[in-house]
């Protein structure tokens, strides 16, 4: 039987509390060593022998990736590398895929290519380039960990080297966008790519160079200058401030209940007979800060990161343990005028190194709701602000609802909509669109006319004009519409509509995110639910007991 995950899963940690990684600060150059404590895990269950990881290890590299660009301005790159002797990273550990739940795999699995996507969003917008040292052996999950990285350095010891081994090894597949990054972003050839990875023991140094499997490749005695060449050419290309001040990520002020989470900006409230969660989000309250200077002041406690950070945690709060919720209903509350204003700091016009950081934050919370596997639902009522940033939501959202008028007998003004600069390229989704050109993919005329409107309050009727929102409704009908809406998804299958959805949501090109993610969602929720892989004599069972799996061949 399947281990029972943990009752909660929290994803907040501080950093004197790592135990898998070691972080050194020297200069301008950030030295991550991976030594994963086996005892460590989310579980006891198992081992995480190897420098093997699960989800506890990837919580704590999330965890330093964003730390690194808030709190260590001065940082250019990044390396990361193996703390163990002749051992990068054995990759996720196979005992915890084999004992967890379906949805904790495919959870797992996500956040863990989330976090590899802002490695790379560090190296491509940040200044902050990441390299991987590869110092041993660098199997599955650890390779994909280095293709995260803008480089690859091999240390030539002729016994280390990189691999996918799942195909011979587990029936599946690398699960955090190996094979897609291989091809996609290292160009590696297909025909090779095919011969690497069905090869158990992979490639040394000299056929990895050969393949373009790794940037460069160098003897034990010259592998640290190798590195120093490369960190010190990339940080002669940052940006990024020699004196700028850090922005301590201070803990979450988070309250936890039985149906609900209560941040300062943020709230959930759970209903379990209808299978949603009202996720509301309070805007800003005066003072805001009027300079860049005002807002580098304030840094974490800025009303703009701290709900990022709030929005983050709780939607990775309600896909880990909160399974059974599918639907989320999005809701806002305070001053429109508070939000443009909040929102102007982020504005790409200026030149603070903070500033970028935080915008960047905003994108990959709005690109994590997403690619949650859950109805979005954005409720439009008086008293909301879903205005310029917080407007993003409405445009994620599955389905949009928005009050004609106001309540009966109440003198809330009536709700209103308002795009700003922020709405139209700010924030892009995986599939390099705003969210408005996804919403009008394909129709310029239509997406020309929702631009005009920026800087414009919109009342439900223009709002509907515009195409903006799905319906408008009186206060006469709103209850009872959305109650029957509500019931009517809950009752349908879940699988079906996380098919449906993630259809809907990424029109227009693909890139290497969105073809990750389908094919993320396709292998998890067909491979690794195939007998061949999770049966009794799969692959993933009987893997480390010597005997071999027993494959049905029929190909469908």
């Amino acid at each position: 039987m399947p281990a029972t995950e943990p009752t909660r899963i929290d994803f907040q940690v501080d950093p004197s509390a790592y135990k898998h990684w070691d972080l050194l600060i020297n200069g301008d150059v950030a030295t991550l060593k991976m030594s994963v404590d086996p005892d460590q895990g989310l579980r006891n269950d198992y081992e995480l022998k190897m420098n093997s990881y699960d989800l506890a290890v990837d919580i704590e590299l999330y965890d330093i990736v964003q730390r690194l660009r808030f709190e260590y301005p001065g940082v250019k790159t990044v390396v990361v590398t193996g703390g163990l002797d002749k051992i990068f990273c054995a990759g996720a550990n196979i005992q915890m895929l084999a004992s967890s739940t379906h949805q904790h795999k495919v959870n797992f699995c996500k956040f863990t290519n989330e976090t590899r996507n802002s490695i790379e969003d560090a190296s491509a917008h940040s200044g902050q380039t990441w390299l991987a040292a590869v110092n041993g052996t660098a199997a599955g999950g650890g390779y994909e960990l280095a293709l995260a990285c803008e480089e690859i350095l091999l240390i030539d010891d002729r016994a280390s080297a990189v691999s996918l081994p799942e195909i011979p090894l587990l029936a599946v597949l690398p699960g955090t966008g190996g094979l897609t990054r291989l091809v996609d972003k290292r160009h590696v050839r297909r025909d090779l790519a095919d011969a690497f990875a069905t090869r158990t023991e992979g490639a040394r140094a000299k056929q990895a160079l050969s393949w373009g499997l790794v940037d460069a490749a160098a003897p034990g005695r010259e592998f640290q200058a190798l590195i120093d060449d490369r960190t010190a050419h990339y940080a002669a290309l940052s940006d990024r401030p020699d004196g700028g001040t850090p922005v301590v990520l201070t803990p979450l002020d988070r309250v936890m209940g039985e149906d609900t989470v209560e941040y300062t900006n943020v709230g959930i409230k759970i209903d379990r007979r209808l299978g949603t969660a009202e996720i509301a989000v309070t805007g800003p309250s005066q003072p805001l800060p009027d300079t860049v200077a005002d807002f580098e002041a304030l840094g974490a406690q800025s009303w703009i990161l701290a709900t990022a950070r709030e929005l983050d945690d709780a939607f990775l709060h309600l896909r880990f343990n909160e399974t059974a919720i599918g639907t989320w209903i999005l809701q806002t509350r305070g001053s429109a005028t508070n939000v443009l204003a909040a929102e102007r700091m982020l504005s790409p016009e200026h030149d603070s190194w903070l500033v970028r950081e935080a915008r960047l934050y905003w994108a990959r919370t709005l690109k994590r709701l997403d690619l949650s596997a859950r109805s979005i639902i954005a409720l439009i009522e008086p008293g909301s602000c879903f205005s310029g940033l917080l407007a993003e939501l409405v445009l994620a959202a599955d389905r949009s609802y928005m009050l004609d008028g106001t309540w009966e007998d109440s003198d809330i003004p009536a709700p209103a909509i308002e795009l700003s600069d922020a709405n139209t390229g700010w924030f892009a989704m995986s599939n390099g669109l705003s969210r408005m050109e996804s919403r009008f993919w394909g129709r310029p005329d239509v997406l020309a006319a929702a631009t005009e409107v920026v800087g414009t309050s919109l009342d439900a009727a223009a709002a509907a004009e515009a195409e903006l929102i799905t319906f408008e409704m009186d206060d006469i009908d709103w209850a009872d519409e959305i109650r029957v809406m509500l019931e009517e998804r809950n009752s349908f299958s879940p699988d079906a509509l996380t098919g449906m959805e993630a259809n809907f949501r990424f029109v227009g090109p693909e890139t290497m995110e969105t073809k990750i993610f389908a094919r993320l969602s396709a292998w998890q929720n067909w491979i690794f639910q195939r007998p061949n892989a999770v049966g009794p004599a799969g692959a993933l069972q009987r893997f480390g007991t010597g005997s071999r799996p027993d494959f049905d061949q029929k190909r469908v």
